[in-house]
């Protein structure tokens, strides 16, 4: 592990002022952190647990502008969206990709297909671009040759834009980091300071590996905590707000569900839209959405109802497939939190982000994984007057930092690699990617099985990433574990003989967090036990 007093120097140093204090290290907190620093705040970033371990990990991976909150007459919320979508576009490349969806109609859906066709005008009106295209029943066979064709009538083409959710935020961190802002996981508040007036000035914070805590204070404290942050608000007598409903989702190898293009549908019993799309070398299916009733101390995992819906879902889609509970590489849930108006049906309640000052805690949570940059900068002009008074909040700045220059060129002509994977590295790591490339040789640069990672990458962040436990690695730095049999456990031995070394453990620590990671991979990211005994 690179510089092993890095974290026990960051932990002396957390009793310094800060300006600001921002809670919570999934896309909303990452991308505040980041829109801090750059605006010269000192800014701290404190994660309870791993970075992007909630839902910034568990989304349905796609940055896209809302088509379907048209429904649901958010006219803004779409607007806005498909703006910042394609900005994002540009800004991320190698790491938020297009991703062109075909919407199929089949006789007797719920919604006919021609107010599909309405609102993809207007989807495509808002981006200030014409992408959509109407298909015919044949076409969509010839795109899509597993489609059930009974009753299939045609559909429509448009396109959105998909990412790796953990790594955006991650990459999103770091350039907070490397502009000099500080950012931490394994971090626990515990509780809220408050100082002689009764506002929030500070927390108290407890470092989840060694059981050790300190008060930090700043002049802000941003809580960012998403499906969390009823429970810190709880901390200063709020009572809770937030309605919690829980997305899940299948995973497939792309041999047993292949997909070039993404396909969006309407359940055959509910009638909402169901997507199956090409993920880093799987193929996705989801999303659930229900109500989460669980305690949010546990991870969330699928339950057997949503694992039948989906099943059912894609087995309507793709019935020559005859897929089983079996053909299921692995699962992943995500909880969103949303404004309690208590509707009857889950999937009508806003998705609009909210802002709260309450005692001087500032709380912002729903949103769009989308505009977390625009949510970024909307926080901190709300909370104008708690920070320094020279500072300015710039709506035109970038949401990424765009990685060209010498360096990057020298990138692009190394041999090694196809343009592609040249691409999809500096997607992803950003400015450290010529370092990666630079340690890395031979066999480091080939794909891990069936999926688009190479083994520098789980190399690299072994050592760089601040990896505390060994899902930090395989679910969020990497996506190994969601994307190889069994959580990538067949391949243990030969992932211990690249990262054991990087990470700095001995023999007993690495077959700890091996059993540690069994037991959460069996938990939540596997079928329910009732439907593999």
């Amino acid at each position: 592990m690179e510089n092993p007093g890095w974290r026990a120097s960051v932990w002396a140093d957390l009793t310094q002022p800060w300006d600001v204090i921002v809670i919570g290290g999934g896309i909303v907190g990452a991308g505040i952190f980041r829109e801090a620093v750059e605006a010269g705040l000192k800014t701290l970033l404190l994660e309870g647990h791993d970075f992007s371990s909630g839902t910034s990990s568990r989304s349905s991976k796609m940055v896209h502008g809302g088509l379907r909150y048209l429904k649901n007459a958010q006219v803004k919320l779409t607007l806005d969206s498909s703006r910042e979508r394609q900005r994002l576009i540009h800004e991320g490349e190698g790491l938020i990709d297009p991703l062109h969806f075909n919407l199929v109609n089949y006789q007797g859906d719920h919604t006919p297909g021609w107010v599909f066709g309405l609102g993809l005008i207007a989807y495509d009106l808002m981006a200030l671009r014409w992408k959509h295209t109407h298909l015919s029943r044949q076409r969509l066979k010839e795109i899509c040759p597993q489609l059930n064709e009974k009753r299939l009538e045609g559909g429509y083409g448009f396109y959105d834009a998909q990412t790796d959710d953990a790594r955006l935020v991650y990459r999103v961190i770091q350039e907070g980091q490397a502009a000099g802002g500080t950012a931490i996981n394994y971090a626990r508040v515990e509780g809220l300071l408050r100082n002689s007036k009764g506002k929030v000035c500070g927390v108290q914070v407890k470092d989840a590996l060694t059981g050790a805590e300190k008060e930090v204070r700043a002049g802000l404290v941003i809580n960012a905590s998403g499906a969390w942050a009823d429970e810190l608000r709880g901390k200063i007598g709020r009572s809770p707000r937030l309605r919690l409903l829980r997305g899940s989702h299948l995973i497939f190898s792309s041999d047993r569900v292949p997909l070039d293009d993404a396909i969006s549908f309407l359940h055959p019993d509910d009638h909402r839209p169901v997507f199956a799309f090409s993920w880093e070398g799987a193929t996705l299916v989801g999303t659930t959405d229900v109500d989460h009733d669980h305690p949010m101390s546990t991870d969330p995992w699928i339950s057997p109802q949503e694992t039948d819906y989906l099943m059912s879902a894609v087995n309507h889609i793709f019935e020559c497939l005859n897929l089983t509970t079996g053909d299921i590489l692995s699962t992943f849930t995500g909880i969103r939190s949303v404004l309690d108006t208590g509707k009857a049906d889950p999937s009508k309640e806003a998705r609009d982000e909210i802002l709260w000052d309450e005692d001087g805690l500032i709380t912002i949570t729903g949103g769009k994984l989308t505009m977390f940059s625009h949510m970024a900068q909307r926080t901190l002009r709300f909370a104008r007057k708690y920070l320094p008074e020279n500072i300015k909040i710039d709506k035109d700045k970038r949401a990424l930092d765009l990685v060209n220059g010498d360096k990057f060129k020298s990138i692009l002509d190394y041999p090694g690699l196809s343009a592609e994977q040249k691409i999809r590295l500096l997607g992803r790591y950003s400015h450290n990617t010529p370092n990666l490339i630079l340690s890395s040789h031979g066999t480091d640069f080939e794909k891990i099985q069936a999926t688009h990672t190479l083994w520098a990458e789980l190399k690299w962040a072994a050592r760089h990433e601040q990896v505390i436990h060994l899902d930090d690695l395989l679910l969020r730095r990497t996506r190994i574990g969601s994307l190889l049999p069994q959580g990538a456990l067949p391949i243990m031995h030969q992932i211990r003989e690249i990262c054991q070394p990087q990470l700095g453990w001995d023999d007993s620590r690495w077959q700890a967090e091996v059993l540690d990671y069994q037991r959460l991979y069996a938990q939540s990211y596997s079928l329910p036990q009732s439907l593999t005994a």
